[in-house]
Protein backbone atom coordinates (compact mmCIF):
# COMPACT_ATOMS: atom_id res chain seq x y z
CA UNK A 1 0.00 0.00 0.00
CA UNK A 2 0.92 3.42 -0.65
CA UNK A 3 0.88 5.96 2.04
CA UNK A 4 -0.29 9.58 0.61
CA UNK A 5 0.73 13.17 2.14
CA UNK A 6 -3.07 13.05 3.49
CA UNK A 7 -2.66 9.90 5.31
CA UNK A 8 -4.81 8.09 2.58
CA UNK A 9 -3.77 4.68 1.71
CA UNK A 10 -4.22 3.09 -1.80
CA UNK A 11 -2.47 -0.18 -3.80
CA UNK A 12 0.26 0.54 -5.60
CA UNK A 13 0.23 1.02 -8.60
CA UNK A 14 3.17 0.48 -11.10
CA UNK A 15 1.04 1.97 -13.81
CA UNK A 16 0.90 5.07 -12.25
CA UNK A 17 4.87 5.54 -12.09
CA UNK A 18 5.06 4.42 -15.74
CA UNK A 19 2.86 7.61 -16.45
CA UNK A 20 4.66 10.24 -14.45
CA UNK A 21 7.77 9.25 -16.16
CA UNK A 22 6.13 9.01 -19.47
CA UNK A 23 5.07 12.36 -18.57
CA UNK A 24 8.48 13.60 -17.79
CA UNK A 25 10.03 12.22 -20.73
CA UNK A 26 7.54 13.72 -23.07
CA UNK A 27 9.27 14.48 -26.71
CA UNK A 28 12.97 13.85 -24.82
CA UNK A 29 15.24 11.33 -26.03
CA UNK A 30 14.32 8.46 -23.73
CA UNK A 31 13.35 5.69 -25.12
CA UNK A 32 10.38 3.54 -23.56
CA UNK A 33 12.63 0.83 -22.63
CA UNK A 34 14.64 3.15 -20.26
CA UNK A 35 11.20 4.27 -18.83
CA UNK A 36 10.57 1.09 -17.85
CA UNK A 37 13.97 -0.10 -16.39
CA UNK A 38 13.78 3.41 -14.14
CA UNK A 39 10.39 2.01 -13.16
CA UNK A 40 12.36 -1.80 -12.44
CA UNK A 41 14.52 0.31 -10.40
CA UNK A 42 12.19 2.34 -8.19
CA UNK A 43 10.00 -1.23 -8.02
CA UNK A 44 13.43 -2.78 -6.31
CA UNK A 45 13.57 0.24 -4.13
CA UNK A 46 10.45 -0.34 -2.64
CA UNK A 47 10.79 -3.80 -2.03
CA UNK A 48 14.28 -3.88 -0.29
CA UNK A 49 12.82 -0.95 1.65
CA UNK A 50 10.28 -3.63 3.00
CA UNK A 51 6.92 -3.36 5.13
CA UNK A 52 3.67 -3.76 3.65
CA UNK A 53 3.23 0.35 3.46
CA UNK A 54 5.54 2.98 1.34
CA UNK A 55 5.23 6.70 1.96
CA UNK A 56 4.64 8.26 -1.29
CA UNK A 57 7.25 10.86 -0.80
CA UNK A 58 9.58 7.70 -0.95
CA UNK A 59 8.23 6.93 -4.84
CA UNK A 60 8.49 10.24 -5.24
CA UNK A 61 11.92 10.94 -4.47
CA UNK A 62 13.18 7.63 -5.44
CA UNK A 63 11.85 9.26 -9.32
CA UNK A 64 13.61 12.38 -8.57
CA UNK A 65 17.16 10.45 -7.71
CA UNK A 66 16.21 8.27 -11.52
CA UNK A 67 15.01 10.94 -13.48
CA UNK A 68 18.23 13.21 -12.85
CA UNK A 69 20.80 10.49 -14.03
CA UNK A 70 18.24 9.90 -16.99
CA UNK A 71 17.62 13.34 -18.15
CA UNK A 72 17.52 16.61 -16.60
CA UNK A 73 14.78 18.18 -18.41
CA UNK A 74 12.75 15.43 -17.41
CA UNK A 75 14.06 15.86 -14.03
CA UNK A 76 13.09 19.62 -13.99
CA UNK A 77 9.54 18.58 -15.31
CA UNK A 78 8.42 16.42 -12.74
CA UNK A 79 10.77 18.38 -9.78
CA UNK A 80 8.06 20.64 -10.60
CA UNK A 81 5.34 19.14 -10.10
CA UNK A 82 6.24 16.61 -7.32
CA UNK A 83 7.56 19.37 -5.37
CA UNK A 84 4.40 22.04 -5.84
CA UNK A 85 7.07 25.08 -6.76
CA UNK A 86 5.19 27.85 -4.58
CA UNK A 87 6.63 31.02 -6.83
CA UNK A 88 9.61 31.19 -9.97
CA UNK A 89 12.18 32.36 -7.53
CA UNK A 90 11.65 28.53 -5.61
CA UNK A 91 11.92 26.81 -9.32
CA UNK A 92 15.19 28.63 -10.16
CA UNK A 93 16.89 28.14 -7.00
CA UNK A 94 15.93 24.09 -8.41
CA UNK A 95 17.32 24.82 -11.75
CA UNK A 96 20.61 26.57 -10.12
CA UNK A 97 21.43 23.55 -8.23
CA UNK A 98 21.00 21.65 -10.97
CA UNK A 99 23.56 23.53 -13.21
CA UNK A 100 25.61 23.57 -10.61
CA UNK A 101 25.75 19.64 -9.96
CA UNK A 102 26.04 19.11 -13.63
CA UNK A 103 29.44 21.39 -13.62
CA UNK A 104 30.96 19.65 -11.00
CA UNK A 105 29.95 16.06 -13.20
CA UNK A 106 31.94 17.72 -15.81
CA UNK A 107 32.00 16.88 -19.65
CA UNK A 108 33.46 13.30 -19.14
CA UNK A 109 29.99 12.51 -17.21
CA UNK A 110 28.30 13.56 -20.55
CA UNK A 111 30.04 11.86 -22.78
CA UNK A 112 30.34 8.83 -20.62
CA UNK A 113 26.49 8.85 -21.25
CA UNK A 114 26.64 9.07 -24.72
CA UNK A 115 28.83 6.11 -25.10
CA UNK A 116 26.33 4.10 -23.08
CA UNK A 117 23.52 5.43 -24.96
CA UNK A 118 22.28 7.48 -22.59
CA UNK A 119 20.66 10.74 -23.14
CA UNK A 120 23.27 13.95 -22.42
CA UNK A 121 21.84 17.60 -22.19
Amino acid sequence: MVVKKDNRREPYDRGKIVAGIKKACEKRPVPMEMVEELADRIEAAVAERGGKEVPSSFIGSAVMTELHRLDQVAYVRFASVYRSFKDIEEFMRELEELIQRRKADGPETARAKEKKGEPSL
